[in-house]
């Protein structure tokens, strides 16, 4: 089975640098335009970008295509592991990231914070247990939603592969109805809503149980699934459906949040939602695209990717849950110190890079390594299976099976 795209890495990576510009350049200052409670930012910047709002205010849409990367790399963790390799490998890849950059927000947010110190601890504590609160309760920082749908699909991946009878292309029939149906749903319930009662329907979104249900998401990692099969096969027409009815669905989740901003938001109100859903609609293209290429190159040996691009892949995660409010912090650090706004953001996001890139190469390995030891003690860790032994959550690919051949052979 192949399923190397390089191409993931850098796009992950240009994804989660498109979120940190928006967060950055447009949210920290945009979301008082909204005057609804929940937007709040415990660190504030008090830096403004308005002239940046027409390139800066769709750049939430990374988080889209996280998801969609996410799908295809999952399905492909799964298509090779047994239940418990799957599990172990997403906590160790997931944990160390959170573990360290949830503590360093922290005490950031302890320093630096406007609020006190008792409304973070415990927002802390479900950050470190990547566990989601409840409607109304906040995040350790808002970023922190997207671990909710994350940990959701895992879930539902794990259990997917426990019952040895769903396949990937049961799991990506499901997810993309059941997510689709959701999405048409909001976009009906969007067009009877008043512009005054549009942003308590998009807090609902990004709150359990919209996140951790994957309702209105649920249509990108079905997408990522499908991306993957595509990448070891054909599609039949009906999984070709699928495929449009997944794109479909995202454009209408996209759309939908596109509109939240455009109506609240009287520094954007003349750009149009079509931009954040072609954004989008680029970065799936440019998957399918290697996807295809990565089919049709199945006689040949696929060609390990540049160390560089690997590590751009390993810098996105701690780099999505520390721009936001690290970020905030040494922008207004900067600008504290003397410095224009722009350049703060700049060297701001260089450092942040910097340190993500320290956090990925020296702490994490070593958190994980400490963490697997701390296991193997309790018992013996399963093992990656070999391509002889595929899970059977892979089954749903319908790989063609090699074609025996007779060989004469001329006896002189």
């Amino acid at each position: 089975m192949k399923s190397h795209l390089p191409l993931l890495d850098p796009l992950r990576f240009a994804a989660a640098l498109g979120v940190a510009i928006f967060h950055q350049m447009f949210w920290s200052w945009a979301w008082t335009s909204i005057g609804v409670p929940g937007f709040e930012r415990s660190v504030a910047a008090d830096v403004l970008y308005p002239s940046a709002a027409p390139f800066t205010w769709f750049g939430w849409v990374g988080v889209e295509i996280f998801f969609v990367i996410s799908g295809f790399v999952i399905a492909n963790s799964a298509s090779t592991s047994s239940p418990g390799g799957f599990l172990l490998g997403r906590a160790l890849r997931l944990y160390p990231a959170v573990w360290v950059c949830a503590t360093a927000t922290f005490l950031v947010l302890l320093l630096f914070g406007s609020g006190p110190a008792s409304e973070i601890v415990l927002p802390y504590i479900h950050a470190m247990l990547m566990v989601p609160k409840g409607v109304t309760g906040q995040w350790l920082d808002e970023v922190y939603w997207t671990l909710a749908a994350e940990t959701a699909f895992y879930g539902l991946v794990f259990c997917a592969m426990l019952t040895r009878k769903i396949t990937l292309r049961h799991l990506a029939f499901g997810l993309t109805i059941y997510s689709a149906l959701f999405n048409a749903v909001a976009l009906l319930v969007a067009s009877c809503t008043t512009p005054s009662d549009l942003p308590y329907l998009i807090i609902l979104m990004f709150r359990v149980p919209c996140a951790a249900f994957l309702l209105s998401h649920g249509c990108f990692f079905a997408l990522g699934i499908w991306l993957f099969i595509s990448s070891n096969r054909e599609l039949t027409a009906l999984e070709r459906v699928a495929v449009a009815v997944t794109c479909l669905s995202g454009a209408a989740e996209i759309y939908f949040f596109a509109s939240f901003f455009l109506e609240s938001i009287p520094a954007i109100a003349d750009q149009s939602a079509l931009v954040p859903i072609m954004v989008w609609a680029a970065a799936v293209l440019l998957i399918a695209r290697a996807a295809n290429r990565n089919r049709r190159s199945v006689s040949t040996a696929a060609a390990e990717a540049p160390a560089y691009l690997r590590t751009l892949g390993l810098i996105t995660y701690p780099l999505y849950l520390t721009h936001n409010v690290i970020g905030a912090a040494i922008i207004r650090a900067l600008v504290d110190a003397g410095l224009d706004a722009t350049s703060a953001l700049w060297i701001a996001l260089g450092l942040l890079v910097l340190v993500c890139w320290f956090i990925c190469a020296k702490i994490e390995p070593a958190v994980r390594s400490a963490l697997v030891q701390t296991l193997a003690r309790f018992g013996k860790l399963p093992k990656r299976l070999p391509a002889t032994r595929r899970s059977v959550l892979a089954r749903g690919l319908r790989l063609p099976l090699p074609v025996a051949t007779k060989v004469k052979v001329a006896v002189s």
